[in-house]
C-alpha cells in the first residue's frame, strides 16, 4: 500500500496490513487544538475518536444528585433508589469537568469515585434489579458526525464500557483496602449472579456495536495484571472476550481491548483471545512487557501503543530518544500504531518531539531506514 490517507494505514495495520508509513495518532479526547496540534497533523499525525454508539436508559430508578463532603472533600453524590432498596456512591470531579473533552476536567482528568455503589453484601440485590432493567438503544448519530468531521484524517472507535467483571472489580465494588477480591471469596455467589446478570444484559449492547458504522469496537477495559490476576482472566475475561469477538467478526468489525497495565502475567491468556487489537500497550517503564517481546507474543494481533507519560515527564529529547527505542522494537513496523497518549495530555514540545521521530518512520523499517532517522535526529551509535 502507497501513498494511504491516515484512517486507511491505521485500518491497515489493524488488520495486519502493510501499509507505506507508520501510523500514529492523538486521541482527541486529550489533544490540545492549536499550533504544535495542527503542526503535527499537517507531518502525518492523526486524530482518533471513542464515541458510543448507544443510549442508555435505566427504568424504575430514581437518580438523585446533590453536593456534599465525605473525608474532608468536596464530591457528589449519586443516590439510586429502586423498589428493592437504595444505593449511592460518590466522585470528585475537578475544575472543569463537563466543560471539556470526554468530562475530563481542565487538567484531564477524570471524576474519582471516593465512595462505591457496593459496599456489602446487602447492596447486591439492588445493584441487580439495576442491571435487570437497563435498557440500550441504538444511537449511532454520535459515530456519524465524528467520521462525517473526521474523514480520511484518523478512525472513529465505537466505545464500550468495561467488561462485566472490570465493571465490577473497577467501578462498582472498588479494591481500596482489597473489597473486590474479598468479596469473591466471601459473596461469590452474589457476585457470580451479579457477573451473569451483566453478561445477559450487555448482549443487547454488543449487538447494538457490532451494527453501528465504526470499523473498530473498542472494550475500555483497563486490564491491568496487577488487579486481574490470570485465574480471574480465564473464567471472566475469555469468556466474554469469545463471544463479543464472535458477534462483531460477523458483523465484519475489528475487536479492541484497552490493555494499559502490566501484563506480562497475563500474557500466554492475551494470546488465546480472539480480539484484533490490544489497545493502549504501554511499555517499560510505565508497563512490564517491551514492545518487541509483545509483538513475539501475539503474531496475530496488532498493538496500538500507548507512549508513557513518565516519558514525557522527562522532557522532548527523553520523549525523542524513546520514540526511536520503539522503532527499534518494532521489527519491520507491521502490526503497529503508536498513540500519543491514552490517559492524559501531551505538552506541545513533546508532540513535536514525537512527531519529529515517527514522521520518519517508512516501512518496512529497515536497519539502513534506523540509521537514517537516527542521522536526521543527530543521534550518535
Amino acid at each position: 500500500m502507497t501513498d494511504s490517507n491516515r484512517r486507511d494505514r491505521i485500518l491497515a495495520a489493524s488488520r495486519r496490513q502493510r501499509t507505506d508509513l507508520l501510523p500514529f495518532f492523538h486521541y482527541w479526547r486529550h489533544s490540545q487544538i492549536g499550533w504544535a496540534e495542527r503542526d503535527c497533523r499537517n507531518r502525518g499525525m492523526a486524530i482518533c475518536w471513542v464515541r458510543p454508539g448507544y443510549a442508555e436508559r435505566l427504568h424504575n430508578v430514581r437518580i438523585t444528585e446533590q453536593p456534599t463532603v465525605i473525608g474532608g472533600q468536596d464530591v457528589v453524590q449519586r443516590t439510586y433508589t429502586t423498589p428493592v432498596g437504595t444505593v449511592r456512591c460518590a466522585e470528585k470531579r475537578e475544575p472543569g469537568t463537563g466543560q471539556w473533552h470526554g468530562l475530563r476536567s481542565w487538567r484531564d482528568i477524570t471524576p474519582w469515585l471516593v465512595e462505591r455503589l457496593i459496599k456489602g453484601p446487602e447492596d447486591y440485590r439492588t445493584v441487580r434489579f439495576m442491571v435487570e432493567n437497563t435498557e440500550y438503544v441504538p444511537d449511532y448519530f454520535p459515530i456519524e458526525q465524528a467520521m462525517d468531521w473526521l474523514g480520511e484524517d484518523g478512525v472513529v472507535l465505537s466505545g464500550l464500557p468495561h467488561s462485566p467483571m472490570q465493571t465490577l472489580i473497577i467501578d462498582w465494588i472498588g479494591t481500596e483496602g482489597g473489597r473486590a477480591f474479598y468479596h469473591l471469596v466471601d459473596y461469590p455467589e452474589l457476585v457470580q449472579e451479579l457477573y451473569q446478570a451483566l453478561c445477559r444484559s450487555r448482549r443487547a449492547l454488543h449487538e447494538i456495536a457490532a451494527n453501528d458504522p465504526a470499523p473498530i469496537v473498542l472494550c475500555g477495559d483497563n486490564l491491568d495484571g496487577f488487579l486481574v490476576s490470570p485465574d480471574l482472566f480465564e473464567r471472566f475475561f475469555l469468556p466474554v472476550y469469545a463471544e463479543q469477538a464472535a458477534l462483531l467478526h460477523q458483523r465484519g468489525k475489528l475487536m479492541a481491548v484497552h490493555m494499559d497495565g502490566r501484563l506480562s502475567c497475563l500474557r500466554s491468556l492475551i494470546g488465546r483471545t480472539a480480539i484484533d487489537i490490544v489497545e493502549a500497550l504501554h511499555p517499560p517503564p510505565m508497563g512490564d512487557l517491551p514492545l518487541d517481546d509483545a509483538l513475539a507474543a501475539w503474531p496475530d494481533k496488532c498493538l496500538w501503543v500507548g507512549f508513557p507519560g513518565s516519558v514525557y515527564a522527562e522532557g522532548p529529547r527523553a520523549t525523542r530518544a524513546y520514540a526511536l527505542r520503539l522503532l527499534e522494537q518494532a521489527g519491520c513496523g507491521d502490526r503497529l500504531v503508536v498513540a500519543a497518549s491514552t490517559e492524559n495530555l501531551v505538552a506541545n514540545e513533546n508532540l513535536l518531539a514525537l512527531t519529529e521521530v515517527l514522521e520518519q518512520a517508512a516501512l518496512p523499517l529497515t536497519e539502513a531506514r534506523l540509521a537514517s532517522i537516527r542521522a536526521r535526529l543527530g543521534v550518535r551509535t
